[in-house]
């Protein structure tokens, strides 16, 4: 059976996703995560972009050890120097550059000939080949590049040290079809190929990003670029979890597996879903609420008499869990943390306490606390975590006045580090009200860019998950969350996490 690497891209490519952004702990704690899930590779992003980008890249080489881990480069001397400061502590470390190679993008963007690109890949292969053994090369929109001069430019790419060509669809515009057409012409006419991973990075523009990377993979792809939940530029990436479980699903017939450990699948998509507030759609295959729920009568009675029957997965392979233990305010923090450890989730005593914490506090508001009540509050944890740096802030208390016809009225007090903030204001709703006061506290102009609430978990006392996006004064965006019984709680709870990640950054850039 085919061993396929996966090469995952989510703290690169995905975080190119509008609203994706994340910041340094985040990075880290995805990147933990991945490691954990167990894929090959992580692209850890794009060190030459900005300071920040080169630290996070470092940062996340030092935090992981199984993985190896990569920074994308153009083919430009500097950018490749960048690459290797950043990763070079790595336990496993990879420059992965790129040039454009298809007509337009060589006319219109690079203003290079053919023969200029050739050279240029021979160059700069061997420049970054100097200073790490593990190159990857990448020919940016090789799906709609020459077929002949395309093998030319990995076969260059080969000769001056790739160990690993991708062939990205970088546009999306490709068929299954012909994206293996594509690899098996490479594996024919590249010379060398036969000493290097052949990789392929799909984008889902028409869709067909999952098609046409199980397609490559048919044709001979040994590595496959992808993103948790699929995230990416435009319409996103070829997602992860769907690679991998139709990879295990249809073994018989790909006759290929992974080294993932899919039981980690659920978390990471939740997780990631957590950090970047970006929803995960109800319909989204392997990993979406409805993924294993049936609501047809003839459906139920099937799965009833044999799961099977309309569910070609079974929802614990990738870490779904089965809530069939109930915990209530009287329950103590070892049933809590073996509750949490059938979930799959291993927390540090510190980590523990804190989940402890806020689970009392829920236990008192709920009659009974489930399994995706606790998940939510062990995803949410790092929102408290902020708190405890100097200059976080903490809801202490608010007091909405609301109503038709009545002053929107909101007071709220903030502990910061060992000050006791309070403030009144009036606004056109309880949030707007609540906003102002704190901005008004802390003497910072914040622009609400968006704002959505979603039901956690069932029932009428169920956990609300509010996540907003603010605008600090310097034009950075920042995503908050928040979790309460108290929707108006939640709310205000994601505007001061959106506000700590701002304060973090600015005290990290100071």
């Amino acid at each position: 059976m085919k061993h396929i690497k996966i090469f995952d891209t989510t703290l690169r490519d995905g975080e190119q996703s509008p609203g994706c952004s994340m910041n340094l702990p985040e990075k880290i704690e995805m990147a933990k995560q991945l490691e954990r899930l167990g894929v090959d590779i992580i692209e850890a992003g794009f060190a030459i972009a900005s300071p920040m980008d080169h630290k996070s890249v470092r940062a996340i080489a030092a935090a992981v050890s199984k993985c190896t881990v990569a920074s994308l480069a153009r083919c430009v001397k500097g950018d490749i120097d960048a690459a290797w400061d950043a990763v070079k502590e790595a336990k496993h470390p990879r420059i992965h550059v790129f040039l454009a190679t298809s007509d337009i993008h060589m006319e219109y963007k690079l203003k290079m000939t053919r023969e200029e690109v050739l050279q240029r890949i021979s160059e700069m292969v061997s420049y970054a080949k100097s200073l790490c053994e593990d190159i990857e090369f990448s020919a940016e929109d090789a799906s709609r590049s020459d077929r002949d001069f395309l093998a030319q430019c990995y076969s260059n790419a080969v000769a001056a040290g790739a160990t690993t060509l991708n062939v990205p669809d970088t546009v999306g515009y490709s068929t299954p079809q012909e994206m293996g057409d594509l690899i098996r012409y490479l594996r024919e006419h590249v010379k060398g190929v036969e000493n290097a991973d052949i990789s392929t990075h799909c984008h889902d523009d028409l869709g067909l990003a999952v098609a046409n990377t199980l397609a490559c993979i048919q044709a001979g792809a040994t590595q496959v670029e992808c993103t948790v939940n699929g995230i990416g530029e435009r319409a996103g990436n070829a997602s992860l979890e769907e690679i991998v479980m139709n990879l295990r699903t249809r073994k018989n017939f790909y006759d290929a597996d992974t080294g993932i450990n899919t039981k980690q699948i659920y978390r990471s998509s939740k997780l990631l879903s957590s950090i970047t507030g970006v929803a995960i759609a109800p319909s989204k295959a392997v990993v979406g609420a409805n993924a294993f729920a049936h609501e047809s009568g003839i459906h139920q009675h099937g799965v009833i008499a044999n799961s099977q029957t309309y569910e070609i997965m079974n929802s614990t392979d990738v870490g779904i869990p089965q809530n069939t233990m109930v915990l209530g305010k009287h329950s103590g923090k070892h049933a809590l943390r073996e509750k949490l450890e059938s979930m799959g989730y291993e927390l540090t005593d510190e980590e523990l306490e804190n989940v402890f914490t806020r689970f009392k506090t829920l236990a008192d508001k709920k009659k009974n606390v489930t399994g995706s009540d606790l998940e939510a509050l062990v995803l949410h944890r790092r929102n408290t975590s902020i708190t405890t740096q100097i200059g976080g802030c903490r809801l202490v208390s608010h007091v909405i006045n609301a109503g038709d016809g009545v002053p929107n009225t909101s007071c709220i007090k903030l502990q910061q580090d060992d000050k006791t903030l309070e403030e009144v204001a009036i606004g056109e709703g309880p949030l707007d009200a609540s906003f102002k006061a704190i901005n008004r506290m802390l003497g910072i102009d914040i622009k609400l860019e968006s704002f959505s609430l979603n039901a956690v978990t069932d029932g009428e006392d169920a956990i609300g998950e509010a996540v907003v996006k603010i605008e600090a004064p310097n034009g950075e965006r920042y995503t908050g969350t928040g979790l309460s019984t108290d929707i108006i709680e939640s709310s205000i709870r994601a505007y001061v996490n959106g506000i700590n990640k701002m304060m973090e950054d600015s005290e990290a850039n100071a």
